[in-house]
Formats: structure tokens, sequence, C-alpha cells
């Protein structure tokens, strides 16, 4: 559950904006407000705003989100209800409001102006709203998505929907390039510009930005795991994971031509024949040979126990 907010100050923008008839939307509860039409709502807001004049934007929209994956739970009851506690918790009471739920998405729009005539406190608003989004998603056994990758797309406004472009390109470039210059060509070629920051009269790189369709975001405005020493750190893995896999092929085309292992049993056993001289193919040469090599390790091995004292 995710949520957000936006003031402003035309009533009617917002219940038409909300009420479309296009969207589908429903609405689950509201208070102090004629609900004949959308005209008779926003006339509502109008006449109580104007108690207290000296506030410019009366209008208060939240839009609470919602996974896919709740939305067999969430009839419109329960949507009601987790909004009603939002707004409580959010200390936006005994003010004219409504909900309205569009799918996976409900909307509320209040006034700012509470039934008595004071202003409804916006002071941190966006952390506590926070704080209670997590609240309540563990409360009633939410969804909790794991990233960005859960974001609906086509939703998002710029400069939002600029970053997302950003970073899906990057998940995807970061996670197989090998080092800076390949992964700046494959970005070049995808519309991304790369610049890089520097630590004041020197040439240590302290940060990345990235610029898409005249948009300009630090590399870890995008995510986290898009700063500069992150993407390096990940190239470095990249190239590391690299060689091993070069090293590993080196390896299975070394073992494709080993004999298989009928044939070094058979190898084996001939060997012990030979040595045993109990074969017709003896070759003293081969066992002179290995009697050598048995002796240079043993010496090798008496050094090393000298060593130790």
């Amino acid at each position: 559950m995710m949520a957000k907010i936006v003031k402003g100050s035309d009533f009617k923008g917002v219940v038409d904006y909300i009420l479309d008839k296009g969207k589908g939307t429903q609405v689950v509860a509201y208070d102090g407000l004629f609900m004949e039409n959308k005209e008779t709502i926003a006339m509502s807001f109008n006449i109580q705003s104007q108690i207290n004049g000296k506030v410019a934007k009366p209008v208060g929209h939240i839009a609470l989100s919602f996974s896919k994956e709740d939305e067999p739970r969430l009839t419109n009851r329960v949507m009601a209800g987790i909004a009603l506690e939002y707004m409580e918790r959010m200390g936006i009471r005994d003010t004219q409001f409504f909900i309205a739920r569009h799918f996976d998405k409900e909307h509320i729009a209040f006034n700012r102006i509470d039934n008595n005539g004071s202003t409804i406190s916006d002071r941190h608003e966006r952390l506590r709203s926070t704080r209670i989004c997590k609240e309540l998603t563990m409360k009633y056994g939410l969804y909790i998505a794991g990233s960005k990758d859960n974001v609906k797309r086509n939703r998002l406004k710029e400069p939002d929907r600029t970053k997302y472009e950003l970073y899906d390109i990057l998940k995807k470039e970061v996670g197989r390039c090998g080092n800076w210059n390949v992964l700046v060509a494959n970005l070049k070629r995808q519309g991304v510009e790369v610049s890089f920051k520097h630590k004041e009269r020197t040439n240590e790189v302290q940060g990345v930005v990235f610029t898409k369709n005249g948009y300009r975001f630090n590399g870890s405005k995008v995510d986290r795991r898009f700063s500069y020493s992150k993407i390096d750190a990940a190239l470095q893995r990249n190239r590391y994971n690299e060689r091993m896999g070069m090293t590993a092929k080196v390896h299975d085309v070394a073992m494709l031509n080993r004999p298989s292992g009928s044939a070094r049993n058979e190898l084996f056993s001939g060997s012990l024949g030979l040595l045993n001289g109990n074969g017709s193919s003896y070759n003293a040469a081969d066992v002179e040979a290995s009697q050598e090599m048995a002796e240079i390790l043993r010496r090798k091995k008496k050094r090393k126990r000298g060593m130790r004292l």
C-alpha cells in the first residue's frame, strides 16, 4: 500500500477527475457533502472552504494504491475501512470527504478546512504517511512489493516515467556489462547519456549522472543500487564471474579430452599389470621414471620438514 498526497485550490477539478464516468469509479464512503452529482459535491466543498479564506490550497487529494496480489481481498467494505483508518491516523477528521474506488486504487478527496474552520495540519505529512502505510500494510496483511519492478509504468507522469525507464535499462545493462566503457556505449545506444562527478580539483570519481529525454538523475536517485560505487562494484563482479566462467570452460574442454571412465580403468589396470610384471607390454623405462619421481618428491618433503624445525 502506498499513498500519493496532492494539495490544490480547485474542488471542481478534483471531483471531476476522481468521478470521471470513464473510470468506472465507485464511491465507498463520504460525509458532509451533497452527493447528488459532481456539481453539488464541489459546491459543498467550496462553501465550507470559504469559512477560512486564508488557506490558498484547501483541496486535499490522496491516492491510495494497492497491489494486484491483494485484489481478491479488497472488497469495497475493506478498502473503505483501510482508507478511513488511514485518514484518522493522519489527523484528517471532522471534515468533509468522499472516498472513491477505482480498481486497485482509491482516492480520498477532503476539505483541508474542517467543520470548525480550522486548517488540517500538513506538517511532515509525507513522512507520517509513509510510516502509516507501512503499519496498515502489516496490520491488514497486504502484499509488500519487493522493488520498483511492480510499479505500473503506464500510470506514471514525467519525470517519473523517464526515471523508471532508466531503472529498467540500468537493471539490464549493469547486470551484463564488464566495464564502464561498454556500459556507457550500451546506454548511449538507448538514448541515455552518462556523465561523472569528480572530487574537487582531482580526477577521483564521486558520482554518476544519467540524462534521458531531457531529464537528469543522479544514479542513486534512480535506485540506491545505481550509485557510482555500487555500479562499479557490480561491473567488477561481472568481470570476475566472466573470468571464472572462461576458466570453467577451459576445464570442461580438458575433461572432454581425458579418457572415459572405462578407458581410465583399463589404463589403471594395465599399469598395475606392468608394475607387477604380469603384462606382456612391460616397460622398464616407465618403472624407472616413476621411481625417480617418487624419490624427488620424498627429498622435497624431507627438506620441508627440516625447514619447519
